[in-house]
Order: C-alpha cells, then sequence, then structure tokens
C-alpha cells in the first residue's frame, strides 16, 4: 500500500491524495483487491456491450462518427471506432445504459466503473499499456472518486449526478496513475477533471443520464493527457475555498477525504447489480420475487401488493407510470410489478415493450408504497393480499448485490455471458471472460479491446 511520508506533512488535502495515488504500485495490491479488479472489470465490459445496440448509442455514436470520422480507439460492440476522446463518451454511455452496472456502495453512492473503465481502456489501446497497468489505474480511481465525494457529503442531495461529478476525477485520476505521472501532475489532473465535473439529477429517466458517464470518462482521459503535458490547475481543487467540496455540497467534510488511507480500499466495497435498474429498487425487486414464489398467488388473482421501502429509495423512483424503458428504471411501481410477474428484472424487464405491457401496467396500479426511515437501503418489506383476502408477506434484510450479499464469480461470470454472448458470440464472449480472468497476465491492452470491438 502506498504511503506518504513526513515530507508530506505540510501538503494539502489535493496535494496529499496525489502524493499516494502517484506511490501506488500493483505488486504492493492484495490478492482480494485484485480479484475485486477482474470482477469489475469483467462486469462493466459485460454491461457496455449489452448497451451497443441501444437506441441512444446509436445516436450517440453515429453523431460522434459524423463529426470526425473513423479513429483508432475501438467502440465496443460496434465493430467501429473513433478518435481518443470519442471512443470513452460511447463507451461510458453504452456501459451505463442499461442502469446494469456496478455501484460503489461504502457511503459515496457511485457507479465509478463506467468513466474509469472507458477512458482506461480507450487510453491503455492507445499507448500499448497492459493488464497491470489498467487495474493499478483502477484502484487508484475508485480511490479519487469515492474520497473526493466524502469530502462533499450533500453533494448528491443538491442534484448532482456523481457518475458525472465524482466519475470525471476518479477517470482523471485512474488515468495519470496509469500513465505513471507524478504527484504534481496528478494534482493538476484533479483540478483539470474538477473544473470538467458536470451531471444532473434531473436527467434521470432520458439519453443524458448515460451521457453524463460518458462525459465524466472523456474529460477524465482529457485531464490526465493536459496534465502529462504540462497543463495546469489549482493545487488545492478539493479542499479550496471556491474548490470542489465547497462549491458542490451544502457542507463539507474534508477531512474524510484522507481518513484511513492507509487502511483498505474503496474498491473493496463495490456492489454489483443482478437488475438493470437503480441500485435502490433491488431490495423491492428482491421483495416481490419473494412474495410471488412465497404465495403461489397469480398476477392475476392479486388485489394489491404493499411495498415498504426506504424513504431514499421512494424519492428517487417515484414514476408512477413509465412510459419507456429508461424512465421504467426509475419506478418503484414498475420494478414491483415485473419482479412479481416474471420472477427477474434484467434488460428485457426494462424495455420500452415491457414499459407498456398490459399485465405489467394493470399489476403497477395495484402496487401501494410506503416509507419506514427505520428501514436500510438496502432492505424492503411487501405483503401480497389475493382477490379473496388470502395473504402473505416478505422482508428483504440484505438486497443482492451489495458486499452484504455479494454477486459470486459464478453469477458475475454468468450475467457477463448472457449480456455478451447475443452480441459478439458465445465463442468470442468466452475468450473475452477468460482474458479478463487473466487480466493481470495481459501485456497489450489493444488484445482486449479488439476481442469488445
Amino acid at each position: 500500500m502506498a504511503e506518504y511520508g513526513a515530507a508530506d506533512l505540510n501538503l494539502g488535502i489535493t496535494e496529499k491524495l496525489s502524493s499516494y495515488l502517484a506511490g501506488l504500485k500493483f505488486d504492493d495490491l492484495p490478492d482480494d483487491v485484485v480479484h475485486e479488479c477482474r470482477r469489475g472489470v469483467l462486469d462493466w465490459i459485460g454491461c457496455a456491450i449489452a448497451g451497443s445496440g441501444h437506441a441512444t448509442t446509436d445516436t450517440l455514436a453515429g453523431v460522434l462518427q459524423s463529426m470526425n470520422g473513423e479513429g483508432n480507439s475501438t467502440v465496443f460492440g460496434r465493430g467501429t471506432k473513433l478518435g481518443l476522446l470519442e471512443a470513452p463518451i460511447a463507451n461510458g454511455q453504452m456501459g451505463h445504459v442499461l442502469d446494469y452496472d456496478d455501484t460503489h456502495m461504502g457511503g459515496v453512492i457511485l457507479h465509478t466503473s463506467g468513466p474509469v473503465l472507458a477512458a482506461m481502456l480507450s487510453l491503455g489501446e492507445k499507448r500499448g499499456l497492459g493488464g497491470k497497468d489498467l487495474m493499478l489505474g483502477y484502484v487508484a480511481g475508485f480511490e479519487a472518486g469515492v474520497r473526493s465525494g466524502r469530502g462533499a457529503p450533500n453533494h448528491h442531495d443538491g442534484g448532482w449526478h456523481l457518475t458525472g461529478t465524482l466519475g470525471a476525477m476518479a477517470a482523471g485520476a485512474a488515468c495519470s496513475v496509469m500513465l505513471g505521472l507524478n504527484a504534481q501532475q496528478i494534482v493538476h489532473a484533479f483540478g483539470i477533471a474538477g473544473t470538467q465535473s458536470a451531471g444532473m439529477q434531473q436527467n434521470r429517466g432520458t439519453m443524458c443520464k448515460s451521457f453524463q458517464a460518458g462525459k465524466a470518462a472523456s474529460n477524465g482521459l482529457l485531464a490526465a493527457l493536459l496534465a502529462e503535458g504540462g497543463f495546469d490547475s489549482s493545487g488545492e481543487i478539493l479542499e479550496g475555498t471556491k474548490g470542489f467540496c465547497r462549491i458542490y455540497s451544502s457542507g463539507t467534510d474534508i477531512d474524510q477525504i484522507l481518513k484511513g488511507l492507509d487502511e483498505g480500499y474503496c474498491i473493496t466495497t463495490n456492489g454489483y447489480k443482478p437488475y438493470a435498474c437503480g441500485v435502490v429498487l433491488h431490495p423491492i425487486i428482491d421483495t416481490t420475487i419473494g412474495l410471488a414464489k412465497g404465495s403461489g398467488i397469480s398476477p392475476d388473482d392479486v388485489k394489491s401488493i404493499d411495498i415498504t421501502a426506504n424513504a431514499k429509495a421512494v424519492i428517487i423512483t417515484g414514476v408512477a407510470n413509465p412510459k419507456t424503458g429508461l424512465k421504467s428504471k426509475f419506478s418503484i411501481t414498475h420494478s414491483a410489478a415485473v419482479g412479481y410477474i416474471d420472477g427477474t428484472a434484467g434488460r428485457a424487464q426494462f424495455s420500452n415493450e415491457r414499459a407498456l405491457a398490459a399485465d405489467v401496467v394493470a399489476l403497477r396500479d395495484k402496487v401501494n408504497v410506503a416509507t419506514d426511515d427505520n428501514l436500510a437501503a438496502d432492505q424492503a418489506r411487501g405483503v401480497v393480499t389475493s382477490n379473496n383476502g388470502e395473504t402473505f408477506d416478505f422482508v428483504t434484510e440484505h438486497a443482492t448485490g451489495p458486499t452484504d450479499c455479494p454477486m459470486s464469480d459464478e453469477v458475475i461470470k454468468a450475467k457477463f455471458m448472457a449480456n455478451v454472448e447475443p452480441v459478439v458470440g458465445a465463442e468470442r464472449a468466452g475468450k473475452i471472460c477468460d482474458m479478463v480472468w487473466a487480466l493481470d497476465e495481459v501485456g497489450n491492452l489493444g488484445e482486449l479491446t479488439k476481442l469488445c470491438g
């Protein structure tokens, strides 16, 4: 684990964090951290390839290509290439458009992998870097993004989309470490990325939500490249009186940025999604799946489904009658209905077709929602009542996916294959899986991106 010593005592917060990141070495990473890198990279690549055929991607990739033509950086799942800064926009968007990508759950709720990996894979392909470089940068990206968020605890409450804002700094730091930049250059990368940080929650349920992840990737990569070239910035972008934490949050907790810096790695509190929607909906889906299995009451015979959840889940997912697949990803009633009817909540359950399906619409109208502040974010309760008055209840103590109820390696691999096989075929999907599972042995990331194209 990297350490900062006596010479660092007079440094500011951004400088100390940058010094720590500059000192990271792959050989110092514990085995569990390296393994988490494999899991995260595999899961995100699967989500990106699965999202490559989405209508949002068709529009975005088409416009990017019309602007600058063919480039040298691989666009996943589409058999095309874009420029070095354009490909991360497309790949970052694809990895987030299904809302199926991993979510950091250790206090700061952030989709770190999309911005970080979309940026680094294009950079690694361009520079001929290897799997160890990617994994080290990946770890650094989590430290940068999550720790920046800890210093701005009210950032999310202010309406910012953390994947767009913190994601830019995560990607900037990740690419900087991948390039082997020194501490001062990483300070500047933080500043350059911070001044580009953007993304609003108002755009949930639209094409712009995933676009924000792609822009964060590209902005972060640009920040690292500019810092490498000698571009400078403030040395106090995180803690400064007019810096990120104070401008982007109504309250600050600057000391939290460096707290526990030598005690563990943020990537170990990353969580994975069994369902293709906002993570706050997962306990509700687990609950309605449990209700359907346990009660045996057919959807047609349901009189009502009463769900009790954490207040934040209800606030974030209050779309009662979604008309599109993207909107349905933020609908607690839709998620409850498809969980009960279909017994799962994958890509198909959050499509335009399923959002308008008669059986789903009918059951959505029978879902009642209440809040309980005593319930944690990963908990929910439910009661189903049949037309003849029969009832059955179910409680989810910990939703599937986060660290309290993690997805196994086998489940993550199965999710990857289900996402990727329909796009590139079983043989190529298997090769990608095998290569990622031995990522530290990959000498040139171009071998991996070629398979993903």
